[in-house]
């Protein structure tokens, strides 16, 4: 049994883990694309789910400049009302559930 471990360890140690790291990440950034995709779908489905009332039209429109720029600014659309909070933390759970870090979501308030 000890045999086998070692050969095992000796196996797992030569298998080149750069390999798999290479052909995972996509080369022509479809991922990040995949994702902001799947974003939209969420904000569409939120919203659908949590309605517009009690969200400020900044808010909004800061959310869809976020998603037309390809889902790539950080941290500039605030969640101040009680309606923008729970907009915000169900779209941070939909998008983890999708894969993607809870630091994708723009949501952030500069002090």
């Amino acid at each position: 049994m000890r045999h086998m471990l070692i050969r095992f360890c000796i196996a797992l140690a030569a298998y080149p883990l750069t390999a798999t790291a290479e052909t995972s990440a996509p080369a022509d950034n479809s991922w990040a694309k995949q994702k902001c995709e799947l974003y939209r779908r969420a904000v569409d489905d939120a919203l659908g789910y949590v309605g517009r009332e009690g969200m400020r039209p900044e808010f909004l429109a800061r959310n869809e400049a976020f998603i037309a720029g390809g889902c790539v600014g950080r941290g500039n659309v605030c969640p101040e009302t009680t309606q923008e909070q729970a907009f915000a933390n169900l779209l941070t759970l939909m998008t983890m559930n999708e894969g993607m870090a809870s630091t994708f979501v723009p949501f952030g308030c500069r002090s």
